[in-house]
């Protein structure tokens, strides 16, 4: 059964920047050998993320790149803004407006903490619960 996981953002840290908390993700994916796609909103947070990643933790040093290359297959996370295509993985970060398609045994859903993102959670929630997914909340 295919599993969704909810991480609605309260702290401080993670509510002044959301993309923190998608590092720590994209860190633990990468330490349990999850191949990860990271599905962002538009290009520019895509190369925010990209910057973030490289920058959030100096003791991790997590493979990524922006989707589009050569060498998308031997990368271990990859951010996929919209409009590029991307081969399928196990694992899904996704940080848009809509649930994502294709094949995926589980996906994380990082929501900020204003009421627009918790409304949007919501209606994507109801969605994967149609779909037969797992469901669990994480307060974060």
């Amino acid at each position: 059964m295919p599993r969704a996981d909810f991480y609605l953002i309260d702290k401080p840290r993670f509510r002044e920047q959301p993309l923190l908390l998608v590092c720590e993700l994209a860190k633990k994916a990468f330490a349990s050998q999850q191949p990860t796609l990271i599905l962002t909103r538009d290009h520019a947070q895509a190369e925010a993320l990209d910057e973030l990643l490289w920058a959030f933790d100096d003791d991790a040093l997590i493979p990524h790149q922006l989707a589009g290359d050569d060498d998308d297959a031997d990368t271990a996370v990859l951010i996929v803004p919209p409009g590029i295509d991307s081969e399928d993985r196990p694992l899904v970060i996704n940080l848009r407006e809509t649930c994502p398609g294709g094949r995926y045994q589980r996906v994380l859903e990082v929501v900020a903490a204003d009421p627009a993102e918790r409304d949007g959670s919501r209606t994507r929630w109801r969605e994967y619960q149609q779909r037969g997914f797992e469901l669990h909340k994480n307060d974060m």
